[in-house]
């Protein structure tokens, strides 16, 4: 493990970049950068699409160390160059970002009210790539729609299990148990989860660190004591889908949590900008996403 990268994400002023979106969320995204589907064609032509965007983002000035500690990477993106440069060397060598890696491939139908993982037969084999890329973490996320306490301590013992994977690689898993925040019984599902995470975080061996990645939770500061656990090294907060401005203000209620957002970060940015309206924009975003994570 790089002891750099470890001492910037345990103690680094900032916010981990979500730049991970896949297959099914790339038109989307795509979209509300202003490109549409009418603009490419077939898969190849979209991620290629999605990988200037994302080369657009790295490049910018804006974005360094100075307020974006790390960024989660698709598989795609982590195999990519800009410039003829790896894109994780990029982001460590050139702006000082650690770079992660999206490892989970999808999510089952919802069952006892949650999404688990789906299957990951080649996981040892990608994570031996990700180490040889120079990747410090991995990203894996499930979702919880609803207050169901069997269904949420299936999907802690499920990210638990590939979290141990992932540090037997040498790797720092952040753990993403994201809880809906248009469930109906959100509240109650963020209690049931801090707990079946402390129970299952309790377990691990002392080295293996992890990272949890949590949805902004009703109760303010819920998730204080899992930040304090010796075997967590940061929690971060998805947007969800909630506006920048919104994610912002409660996050900024939770003093232990540091925002990890995707569609915060890219709102408002367009294709047509010039490189001066997308530096402009983009700072703005990266501004209210950091102060909201130091306040």
């Amino acid at each position: 493990m790089n002891a750099a990268q470890k001492a910037q994400m345990e103690t680094g002023k900032g916010f981990i970049a979500a730049l991970d979106q896949s297959g099914g969320s790339t038109p989307k995204a795509l979209s509300l950068y202003g490109v549409e589907p009418s603009d490419y064609s077939g898969d190849e032509e979209m991620f290629a699409a999605m990988h200037e965007m994302r080369a657009r983002i790295i490049k910018a000035d804006c974005f360094s160390s100075d307020k974006v500690i790390g960024a989660i990477l698709f598989e795609r993106t982590m195999d990519g160059e800009i410039d003829g440069k790896p894109v994780p060397a990029v982001l460590w060598e050139d702006n000082g970002v650690v770079p992660f890696l999206k490892i989970d491939k999808g999510l089952e139908d919802e069952a006892q009210g949650v999404q688990l993982l789906k299957p990951m037969p080649d996981l040892n084999a990608l994570l031996a790539r990700a180490v040889d890329k120079g990747i410090f973490g991995t990203k894996e996320r499930s979702v919880i729609h609803e207050a169901n306490e069997a269904g949420i301590d299936a999907v802690v013992t499920q990210q638990i299990e590939v979290a141990k994977a992932v540090c037997a690689a040498g790797l720092v898993p952040i753990v993403e148990p994201e809880v809906n925040i248009h469930s109906k019984t959100k509240a109650q599902a963020e209690e049931m989860l801090a707990a079946a995470l402390m129970q299952h975080i309790n377990g691990l061996d002392a080295d293996e660190l992890v990272m949890l990645k949590l949805t902004i939770p009703e109760q303010p500061g819920l998730y204080d004591a899992l930040a304090d656990h010796p075997n967590v090294l940061r929690v971060v907060a998805l947007s969800g889908g909630y506006s920048t401005d919104e994610a912002s203000a409660r996050l900024a209620q939770n003093a232990k949590m540091i925002a990890s957002f995707s569609r915060a970060l890219t709102e408002g940015l367009n294709v047509k900008m010039s490189d001066a309206e997308f530096e402009t924009a983009l700072g703005k975003n990266i501004d209210k996403i950091y102060e909201a994570s130091v306040a």
